[in-house]
């Protein structure tokens, strides 16, 4: 995860800090497409945190 991170150009501690607080917020069970947006290569995580 860290290395994947790392490939894409992201900040590894941010990028924990918004999975941590954005995650138990959603409804991925019934809905896990939405963990897409969380991937490292993602819009939104290049966007919030990018190196």
């Amino acid at each position: 995860m860290a290395e994947t991170a790392k490939a894409n150009g992201i900040d590894f501690y941010q990028y924990l800090v918004t999975l941590m607080t954005e995650l138990p917020n959603l409804p991925i069970h019934p809905q896990p497409v939405i963990l897409n947006n969380y991937m490292p290569w993602s819009k939104k995580i290049q966007a919030t945190c990018a190196k």
